[in-house]
């Protein structure tokens, strides 16, 4: 620590965000740096908010963002680079540049921070690193090994090949661009990930660029404050103070507040709470207009962490809107409550949870108040669910098949809506259960059903084109010789968004 004036700079640790597609390896190779199984723990193989993890290298701390590769956590991708000096992109050799990948690199160039690749799974046979490289090339990444400026290294998560190595470059980078944080200023820095325990309130992980925390201080954002009860480290340890560029846990905010907003510290309570902006609704695009009224799906959505939520509403956005609109009532972070319960009946609503849970006590709320509960692990899964949902408000589609026409030329018996006639067919061909639609003085007058065909006295499923044959034919209107029947089937589909 140097003291310059009455400032107190220090040297930082680097703040690494860990980038790139589905099932590349981003957490597993977090997990054989950390020396720990995270990625086991993880639902499906797929993280699903933002962790921050520090670990100790030659002597030196590095912190390291995992951010989530589903493409669904696009907006949790974004916040990470938001807070990174070092962007380390893994992309798979043996798959090379995939979607998230090209949106990763975006993400990094709109940060302008720092960026190391990982080519990972290089153990594997099919591996080909330079297959790779020249794709990245083609989304503007040129690796030193082709004349460039980005740092490519080789690396296995499995078997720890090229990790030391990763690690060296990272500390490198870091001392280039010479992180330094005065803890002397009031605490600046963004909030990472937050959620609600049932036990210990709004837990709430921010990384620090300048100043210190500890307990006691008041701390706010723009939609949530308190006052400071405990700082732990990212192993949940208690700490004393928070320093910059190291993950810090902190209890004690009055509520959850948002994802990747900027903290402040505040003299007392009434400034920070003065501080606080209303929330705003973040799908404002998936309501019906003005002009065009459709039916619409309202939705309570609960679920582990701000992140989680984030995903959810980002997944929505995705699906077709055009013919049913999503309202979502309420959006938070918890388990579901009694008071979720209450308002779904209030606002006929149906509540989607994202890996919480829900009690005894507001299950038998809930059946009995008809409110239906769902809960789901996997992202995907709850989104279909809801798509389903959403498929089952619409009408069924009908379609209509003509088939043919009859000219009836003799009636021969009436029973209450049944008549036995004679026709001839002149156009197409007619199946027994057709519908038809019935024609007087080349006017439609009314509706029925082919309930019998006959042919020379034998039933029969159907008669073609010159074929003269008796019917059972069922409706309420009479019939008379010389009227025409013009048979059709229908189909029923079940309605689709698109």
């Amino acid at each position: 620590m140097v003291d310059e004036s009455s400032q107190k700079i220090i040297i930082r640790p680097p703040v690494v965000v860990v980038l790139g597609h589905v099932d590349h390896g981003k957490t597993s190779l977090l997990d054989i740096i950390r020396k720990t199984k995270v990625a086991d723990k993880e639902t499906g193989g797929i993280t699903q908010h933002i962790g921050a993890y520090e670990i100790l290298h030659q002597g030196k701390k590095i912190t390291f963002i995992d951010t989530p590769g589903h493409e669904a956590f696009s907006a949790t991708r974004s916040r990470g680079a938001k807070v990174a000096d070092v962007a380390v992109l893994v992309v798979a050799a043996d798959e090379g540049v995939k979607v998230q990948t090209k949106e990763a690199i975006s993400h990094i160039k709109k940060e302008n921070i720092p960026i190391i690749v990982a080519l990972n799974k290089i153990d594997k046979p099919e591996a080909n690193a330079q297959k790779v490289i020249r794709e990245l090339s083609q989304e503007d990444i040129l690796a030193e090994q082709i004349g460039g400026k980005v740092p490519c290294l080789q690396v296995s998560a499995k078997t720890g090949q090229g990790v030391p190595e990763l690690l060296e470059l990272i500390l490198l980078v870091a001392d280039m661009e010479n992180l330094k944080a005065d803890v002397s200023k009031p605490a600046e820095g963004v909030i990472i990930e937050a959620n609600l325990n049932s036990f210990k309130g709004p837990i709430v992980t921010l990384i620090l660029r300048n100043g210190a925390l500890k307990a006691g201080d008041i701390i706010g954002t723009d939609s949530g404050f308190g006052k400071i009860k405990k700082l732990e480290n990212y192993n949940g340890e208690k700490v004393e103070e928070a320093l910059p560029g190291l993950p810090a846990v902190v209890l004690g905010f009055e509520e959850v507040p948002s994802v990747g907003e900027e903290i402040k510290i505040f003299p007392d309570l009434d400034s920070a709470k003065l501080n606080v902006k209303k929330r705003e609704k973040t799908i404002p695009d998936i309501h019906p207009s003005e002009e065009q009224e459709r039916k619409i799906l309202n939705l309570i959505i609960k679920a582990d962490f701000v992140g989680s939520i984030d995903a959810v509403e980002h997944m929505l956005k995705a699906i077709p809107h055009e013919k049913i609109s999503i309202r979502i009532i309420r959006s938070e972070v918890g388990d579901v409550s009694e008071a979720d319960v209450k308002t779904a009946k209030g606002a006929n609503a149906k509540i989607v949870g994202f890996r919480v849970k829900t009690s005894q006590s507001v299950k038998n709320l809930a059946e009995r108040d008809g409110i239906r509960i769902v809960i789901f692990d996997i992202i995907y899964e709850l989104v279909q669910s809801i798509r389903g949902l959403m498929e089952k408000m619409l009408e069924p589609e009908i379609t209509k098949q003509n088939l043919g026409r009859l000219r009836v030329i003799a009636v021969f018996k009436t029973e209450r809506t049944r008549q036995t006639i004679g026709g001839k067919v002149v156009e197409g061909e007619i199946k027994k259960g057709a519908q038809a639609e019935i024609i007087r003085n080349e006017e439609k007058i009314g509706t029925g059903r082919l309930v019998n065909l006959q042919r020379n006295k034998k039933d029969i499923d159907k008669v073609i084109r010159g074929d003269e044959c008796g019917l059972l034919f069922d409706s309420t209107l009479s019939l008379q010789e010389g009227d025409y029947l013009g048979f059709y089937t229908e189909e029923r589909k079940r309605g689709e968004l698109e």
